[in-house]
């Protein structure tokens, strides 16, 4: 599958991000709904993955620091795991994080996800620690300039 990803540019992209947030990460994880929002999402940078219309995942950058940017938040449908839909969407974010000159991305990896994320050129740093009730990991990547 070669779904199509592209930054959140209506209400409606908006408002299935935050569907298959609410459906992955509160219903299916567990994670508070009160710690799913934040104060982030306003200036992060967010983008979707779609298939016929229907949003299908999603993912967002945020810049920490100059040169440096944190990728998060990202879901995907249960249904369209393990289909390329996760690797376009972080693509995707790396792209948009190269193009504002950002040379490093980090992320909180779940632990069980840290596999995925090193296929894709991340290396983990540091202790497991939780974040949500989940444990996670502090990964790192430096983009090709």
């Amino acid at each position: 599958m070669r779904p199509a990803v592209q930054p959140v540019t209506s209400s409606e992209q908006w408002e299935g991000a935050r569907a298959v947030r609410r459906r992955v990460f509160v219903e299916e994880q567990g994670v508070p709904e009160d710690l799913e929002w934040d104060e982030l999402d306003a200036t992060a940078h967010h983008v979707v993955a779609l298939d016929g219309g229907e949003v299908i995942a999603t993912g967002r950058l945020v810049e920490l620091e100059p040169g440096t940017g944190r990728i998060g938040r990202m879901a995907v449908d249960a249904a369209r795991r393990r289909l390329g839909v996760g690797r376009a969407i972080l693509t995707a974010l790396e792209e948009a994080a190269a193009a504002r000159g950002l040379s490093h991305i980090i992320l909180h990896a779940q632990v069980q996800a840290l596999g995925f994320y090193e296929r894709c050129g991340y290396t983990a740093e540091g202790e497991a620690f939780d974040e949500a009730g989940i444990p996670h990991r502090e990964m790192r990547k430096r983009l090709k300039q």
